[in-house]
């Protein structure tokens, strides 16, 4: 027998660290497959069921300088601490090596024939590798270990190689000065590098907290304690204290802690964390609830029958991990370019050495290590540190100010790829609460919308919200005597006549007969999709009043540009077929489907990308939360929930769905750039390493020294940079 574990693992820096844990777990005994995940830090791993003790699993980890969390209870908790803990380390380094780094650079570049420079440099340059930096010395160390390379590799060498040989020529200056060669220090270029290197490193662990951020907030749906009722009595429990079959008490305003059924009690819930929609659902005795629905005004008494991990929101929260685990961002290219890029720059540098020591004549030392010094310098990875996170914040920006937020490289580069587009109902399409779309009367009444208003303002029933809102610049008269009729309408007593307001079938209980007119208006109401509120008195029909979710203005524009593009739009809706019918028609939506769970979402769109489509999906709820991480492109509606902001890649915050098709002109403008700055940062390379290394000395004698390779490599950084800020006069 097997089973399926997943173990957070702490201490990655890159994709390669993630390769190095998942080859130590797959040889370790009784793993019988293993797939460590850089984008959320986690190991997916199959054991032997045995094999009960993951201590030897930690250990062998361990020893290569990593480490797995296996405590069962707080686990995600620790996680969370430690990716705070990282990100809090990486930003004081980082902010340290600043402030150091502006005086190193300005006496390195301005300042050199001070008294005393070379010491002082000496002085600002240690701490900044050695402490402030440090993590990039302990990582290539790891790497070596593990007989890998990465970009921490050549930033170590670079760095650390210009910080000794500055060192050697601070207290020897003889030794090259008497050969004929200035020996210059390259403290200033070392400690540079590091502080450019660690601003990328903070951009991305920002990115990667909102993974964790996520999940905690679809976690934090569940309440702590419950009232449960044992014995008869009531009882507060912590929530992993409930079982199978404890009768559960949950009060007005209180989240549902459990999956289970009604046993006593009426009320209306909030169930949009699970489909969406915005009208809560009325329940009663042998009606299902679910856990972390929001329970309203009035008191239920629930039988648990799914607790802990078997709730459904449990399973949301388990889909919404798996589909961020599945992705690798685009950053990640860098490090799959080390694999190549890495050991191309360590062995030219080694073969220059060769060849200078074997070539070089008299000198032949003194230009062995000047040259391959600078092929290092000239080949330290800044500028590609710099290419994609430079390019993200100025299209963050940009796109900020056109209401559009963009989180990171991938929806960047996916998003002019999109084929398909799976667009949630309820606030994405349309503006995500009930409202009055008609109100048609019968009567000549001039106190008809008083007397409605005046019934409304008494009833709980979460509609009556809605017509009050459209009835807001009218006075509401009192009713001498009100009644509510649960999951039918309600009536009241206006002197001598009763009115009622409700469901059809509760008016035409009380011998109400409608008119072929107010039979077509009814008819022509519910094949919208609205629902449909009768008024009456005790005589005849007065009203009839229609409410709906309104579709937003430019939704409709929106999605036939998408198609004008070329894009398939697809609508994904938890309300019911017909009300999901009735949209597509007025939108001109093709594609559409009603009655959808979260996960019936998530499978429509994996078939899509199963046919070799790049789906992107827009939503704004917690339903839509797994979809939206399993998309290839996740985009939110700015005014949805926290975990739709979160787990999403992009969000449009001013809630227009006009903005899509901006959004993915802006991502063609910024990948464009990300490109640019990729080819730049490469080009010196092309160019500088083999004069760094001295291909043109027997020609010319033209040699380009560490400080020359420095500037070079500095310059490099400053084009990627400037490239970047050209979006900013993108339209």
């Amino acid at each position: 027998m097997t089973s399926n574990v997943q173990i957070p693992v702490s201490g990655m820096s890159c994709a390669a660290c993630a390769g190095s844990v998942e080859s130590v777990l797959k040889s370790a005994e009784g793993v019988l497959e293993a797939n460590v995940n850089y984008a959320n830090e986690k190991a997916y791993i199959k054991i032997d069921e045995d094999i009960t003790d993951l201590d030897l699993l930690k250990k062998q980890v361990q020893a290569i300088g990593y480490d797995l969390v296996i405590e069962k209870e707080g686990a995600e908790e620790k996680v969370a601490e430690m990716k705070e803990e990282a990100f809090q380390k990486t930003k004081r380094d980082t902010i340290l090596a600043g402030i150091f780094s502006v005086p190193l650079f300005i006496i390195g570049m301005l300042f050199m024939n001070m008294p005393y420079a070379n010491y002082i440099l000496l002085s600002l340059a240690t701490p900044i590798l050695f402490i402030f930096g440090r993590r990039f010395f302990i990582n290539a160390w790891k790497q070596a270990r593990s007989r890998k390379v990465n970009m921490d590799t050549l930033v170590a060498l670079s760095t650390g190689i210009a910080y000794l040989f500055s060192l050697f020529n601070t207290f020897y200056p003889a030794f090259f000065h008497d050969r004929g060669i200035n020996g210059h220090v390259y403290y200033e270029a070392s400690g540079i590098v590091i502080f450019f290197i660690l601003i990328g490193k903070l951009l991305e662990e920002k990115a990667k907290s909102g993974t964790s951020d996520a999940i905690k907030k679809l976690m934090g749906m569940q309440p702590k304690t419950v009232t449960a009722i044992r014995n008869g009595e009531e009882i507060t429990l912590p929530i992993n204290e409930v079982i199978n079959g404890d009768l559960l008490l949950v009060k007005p305003g209180e989240r549902i802690p459990v999956d289970g059924k009604v046993k006593k009690g009426e009320s209306y819930v909030d169930e949009s964390s699970i489909s969406g929609e915005p009208i809560p659902v009325l329940k009663e005795k042998k009606s299902e609830v679910f856990a972390g629905t929001l329970n309203q005004k009035g008191s239920l008494r629930i039988l648990a029958e799914k607790i802990g991990k078997d709730t459904y929101l449990s399973q949301i929260i388990q889909l919404v991990e798996e589909a961020q685990g599945s992705k690798a961002p685009v950053q990640k290219l860098v490090d799959k370019i080390a694999s190549i890029f890495v050991p191309t720059v360590l062995g030219i540098t080694l073969l220059t050495f060769i060849i200078w020591m074997t070539l070089g004549g008299e000198n032949k030392l003194a230009y062995a290590l000047l040259s391959s010094l600078s092929v290092l310098v000239i080949a330290c990875p800044c500028a590609l540190g710099l290419a994609t996170p430079t390019a993200i914040m100025v299209g963050i920006g940009k796109g900020a100010d056109a209401g559009i937020l963009i989180k990171d490289a991938e929806a960047l580069e996916l998003s002019m790829k999109i084929t398909d587009i799976i667009l949630d109902k309820t606030g994405t399409i349309t503006e995500g609460r009930p409202a009055v779309t008609s109100f048609i009367e019968y009567s000549k009444d001039p106190n008809l919308k008083s007397i409605i208003k005046g019934l409304e303002l008494h009833s709980e029933h979460p509609l009556a919200d809605a017509i009050c809102q459209f009835l807001e610049d009218t006075n509401g008269t009192e009713p001498d005597h009100f009644e509510s009729v649960t999951g039918a309408g309600i009536k009241g007593s206006f002197g001598k006549d009763t009115f009622f307001v409700g469901k059809p079938g509760f008016i035409r209980k009380q011998g109400i007969s409608l008119s072929v007119k107010a039979e077509n208006d009814l008819k022509n109401e519910l094949d919208k999709g609205r629902t449909a509120i009768l008024v009456s008195n005790q005589n005849e029909l007065q009203a009839l009043i229609a409410i709906s979710d309104k579709i937003k203005e430019g939704s409709s524009e929106a999605i036939s540009g998408l198609q004008h593009e070329g894009i398939e739009v697809h609508m994904l809706t938890g309300d019911n077929q017909q009300t999901a019918e009735a949209v597509a028609l007025e939108t001109g939506i093709k594609h559409y489907k009603g009655n959808c769970l979260p996960e019936d979402k998530s499978q429509y769109l994996n078939t899509l990308k199963e046919k070799g489509r790049t789906v992107a999906m827009v939503g704004d709820g917690i339903n839509d939360s797994v979809s939206l991480a399993a998309a290839d492109v996740g985009i939110a509606m700015g005014s949805g929930a926290d975990i739709a902001l979160d787990v999403a890649k992009m969000a449009i915050i001013s809630n227009d769905l006009r903005k899509i098709p901006e959004a993915i002109r802006l991502s063609e403008a910024t990948v464009k750039t990300i490109k640019q700055n990729l080819f730049w940062a490469f080009i010196y390379n092309v160019i500088g390493i083999p004069l760094a290394a001295g291909i043109l000395y027997p020609v010319n004698g033209f040699m380009i020294n560490p400080m020359i390779a420095g500037a070079a490599m500095a310059f490099s950084s400053v084009s990627v940079v400037l490239n970047s800020l050209r979006l900013k006069t993108f339209h």
